[in-house]
């Protein structure tokens, strides 16, 4: 089925890069119901397992068919680029009844006999109810599910979000398209996303396009949302493979000998850049040694860095990326 973004001149002055720890949460949440997405997140499938097991996760599962329309109000587009999960749930906590009640009536008729649900009757019958619950439930998703595991997530964003807009400088949107995901095609005012099974075609009408990278979105390309929230389009981060795996077991031991051990784990896990505080999280170190070793990391020729946000992010030069691969 089509999906078409029809752009516009000044569309293509409005794109930008965004990430939403909301969203995210959303989709740990879709993750959890969708056996084809867990390939890459078998440790944190594990890690919250029992966490997990804790949340009624139904409400949400039920406005989330497999295909078809998915409630934009408990999802919006973020709101800026540093935005916080308590200031988006407050957009969510906002939402008009008579929108949600919409929103989620569409979603419930793309579910078969969803609308019929005890569940259903009862969301659409109280749509002011709803919205609170939905969002309290959103909430304690993002407690046990994601909120323990942000710092990694966040700089796996950000580096992603670091690279597109440097490739967005160098070859235009077609080029950043192009890389973002195969199933994306582009023929200068029409972007169209192949093997979704959805039928949407939108002019943006001025508005732009926000690109949201997601952990959790893949294998797939989302697009959303319907008028009249901002149109986006949600892709798979860069870098995913290694989310999840311990730096220091994908260091060479010429290379810890060279380096010492944990300086050589600093430098192997920059896969993609990151900032001091992730890199930290992810090696299970203090962030003051590893801003110590990265500091000599650097003085060495073997790393880069440049703010981005609120953070300085590091990455490998050639040089770092030769000893990095070294066996």
């Amino acid at each position: 089925m089509p999906f078409e973004l029809h752009f516009g001149e000044s569309d293509l002055l409005r794109c930008r890069f965004a990430l939403s720890p909301l969203f995210e949460t959303q989709e740990a949440v879709r993750t959890l119901s969708r056996p084809s997405r867990h390939g890459y997140h078998l440790p944190w499938l594990r890690r919250i397992r029992q966490a997990a097991a804790g949340l009624d996760l139904e409400p949400l599962w039920l406005l989330m068919p497999d295909a078809g329309h998915n409630p934009d109000f408990i999802c919006p587009p973020p709101i800026g680029p540093t935005a916080t999960f308590e200031e988006e749930l407050a957009a969510v906590r906002a939402t008009d009844p008579e929108v949600a009640r919409t929103d989620m009536a569409l979603a419930l008729a793309d579910r078969p006999g969803g609308r019929e649900t005890a569940a259903g009757r009862r969301l659409l019958a109280d749509p002011a109810r709803a919205v609170h619950e939905l969002a309290d439930l959103l909430e304690r998703a993002w407690e046990a599910l994601v909120e323990p595991y942000w710092p990694r997530l966040r700089a796996l964003l950000e580096a992603d979000i670091a690279y597109h807009s440097r490739r967005l400088a160098d070859s235009g949107l077609e080029g950043v398209l192009s890389e973002v995901s195969p199933r994306l095609s582009w023929n200068g005012t029409t972007l169209t996303v192949a093997g979704t099974r959805g039928d949407h075609r939108r002019a943006l009408g001025g508005q732009g396009l926000v690109l949201m990278p997601s952990v959790f979105v893949w294998p797939e390309v989302v697009g959303g949302h319907e008028a009249p929230w901002q149109p986006g389009l949600i892709y798979p981060a860069r870098g995913i493979g290694g989310l999840w795996t311990g730096a220091g077991g994908r260091t060479p031991e010429t290379l810890g000998r060279l380096l010492g051990r944990v300086r050589a784990d600093v430098l192997c896990a920059l896969d993609e850049p990151a900032g001091t505080s992730a890199l930290a999280h992810r090696l299970g170190l203090a962030p003051s040694s590893v801003s110590a070793h990265l500091t000599v990391l650097r003085g060495a020729g073997l790393l880069t860095s440049r703010r981005y946000g609120h953070q300085v992010l590091y990455e490998r030069t050639p040089l770092g990326i030769a000893l990095a691969g070294s066996e």
